[in-house]
């Protein structure tokens, strides 16, 4: 059946957001290293796995990106998967135009010279497969070469309606049942930082 032909109101961006708001998605910090072999990083949510043969992971960054400029001269980066007490580790690279503070934060280079921060519920070091132009992003490909996953008990950070959440076992959920976790709200923070966009 042909799509409707009338004419189809602009959807705004604000709209765009505010329903995407509605998908949870986990939270990660991308790394790589500048042309100086400077750390860099931003937070993102935009990450997806895209293949298994090859191993394959998607990540979207807004075009002004810093990060994204390091990764396209390096040609590596990881991926970094926070646990849900890693907010500040978030809220350190979500900061839109400026380059994160380093200090303190706990690191090591992986193989690809690019940096994994330590006690990340998961590691996926990747070389740049392929970029790919998507509106005001880009869309990387990255080939993963490295996996490291870590005894870290918590569970993942996870972002929602505009905000940090986290997921708890079902069984402290009053009233809820049928399914092993679900999302608990902890803490808010509206607004974003390039990782809301990246």
């Amino acid at each position: 059946m042909p799509a409707d032909t009338a004419p189809v109101p602009e959807l705004s961006a604000a709209e765009f957001r505010e329903a995407m708001g509605h998908f949870a998605t986990g939270v990660t910090v991308v790394t790589s290293v500048d042309t100086d072999g400077e750390p860099v990083g931003t937070t993102a949510n935009a990450v997806t796995s895209l293949s298994l043969d090859p191993p394959l992971v998607l990540v979207c960054f807004d075009l002004g990106s810093l990060t994204l400029r390091a990764i396209r001269d390096h040609g590596a980066f990881v991926v970094n998967v926070l646990a849900a007490p890693q907010q500040h580790l978030s809220r350190n690279f979500a900061r839109r135009g400026l380059a994160a503070a380093w200090d303190g934060i706990q690191h090591r280079r992986g193989p690809t010279g690019s940096p994994r921060l330590e006690d990340v519920l998961a590691a996926l070091e990747c070389t740049v497969e392929h970029a790919l132009p998507g509106g005001d992003h880009e869309i990387i490909v990255g080939r993963v070469r490295h996996v490291e996953t870590s005894a870290n008990p918590s569970g993942p950070l996870v972002f929602f309606r505009g905000g940090y959440a986290s997921l708890r076992p079902a069984r402290e959920c009053a009233g809820f049942s049928g399914a092993a976790f679900q999302i608990g709200f902890r803490s808010w923070v509206r607004g974003g930082g390039e990782g809301a966009a990246d």
